[in-house]
């Protein structure tokens, strides 16, 4: 009787601790973010675009070091709220996360414009948050792997007193086969010695599909503002690829 008590206590208990972890998942956030991890540790802080601190005090990716400076898309669960003297916001769960391809911008040589590759992409999103040009792409592949840049060339020159960057794809000869997406940032922070107040204009230029020339977007870059573009926005597809 005591054995048949004890069963019927212990798989209570498990329901319960399945609602609530149900129910904790249902409330969980996905937010683009920068991560501050200088020490390598499995916890570390998430810097949002929004410029809210998250502290990463429990994850399900038990083994998950990020460097330093890499641009994510988290998914998180908040534990608690922290007071207006913490240097945080929020305590966190972290769910799980796709990384996304943080670099640059290059300044092309003429000798290196084959290499880094001029094919045409599908440009889904692309908006600027937290001094960094975030684009969301997708491009027909197969099995090789597919290199994404931003690139400024001085060889051409522009009298609109704006800064001119070109996103580049090198396909590297793939077969196009099979649609896949991804996600780039791309750190602007070096562009802000070309400054004289807190702002530039940006026209980036794209190579797309579906068009016979390049299209433009023209966009104001503010320095160190919040964005309040989220991810969530954003659902990750089933065909993400890492890009190079």
């Amino acid at each position: 009787m005591k054995k048949l008590i004890f069963v019927i206590m212990a798989s209570a208990l498990l329901l319960s601790c399945n609602r609530e972890n149900e129910n904790m998942y249902e409330n969980d956030l996905s937010d683009i973010a920068t991560v501050d991890n200088s020490a390598q540790s499995t916890k570390f802080f998430l810097n949002l675009d929004n410029k809210e601190r998250l502290y990463t005090m429990v994850s399900d990716l038990r083994y998950y070091r990020p460097k330093d400076g890499q641009r994510v898309i988290a998914n998180y669960v908040i534990l608690s709220n922290k007071s207006d003297t913490s240097t945080y916001n929020h305590d966190v769960k972290l769910i799980d996360v796709y990384e996304i391809l943080t670099k640059g911008i290059f300044r092309i040589k003429p000798v290196q414009q084959d290499s880094i590759g001029n094919d045409q992409i599908e440009i889904r999103q692309m908006w600027i948050g937290s001094d960094y040009l975030n684009v969301e792409f997708s491009y027909p592949g197969y099995n090789k792997i597919h290199f994404i840049s931003l690139i400024s060339d001085s060889t051409k020159t522009y009298t609109d007193n704006k800064i001119h960057l070109e996103f580049r794809h090198n396909a590297n000869g793939d077969y196009p086969s099979i649609s896949k997406w991804g996600m780039a940032s791309f750190d602007l922070r070096s562009l802000q010695s070309n400054a004289t107040n807190d702002s530039l204009q940006l026209v980036i230029h794209t190579k797309e599909y579906r068009s016979t020339g390049d299209n433009t977007y023209s966009m104001t870059y503010k320095f160190n503002t919040p964005s309040l573009v989220s991810a969530r926005k954003i659902s990750i597809p089933k065909n993400a690829e890492k890009a190079y």
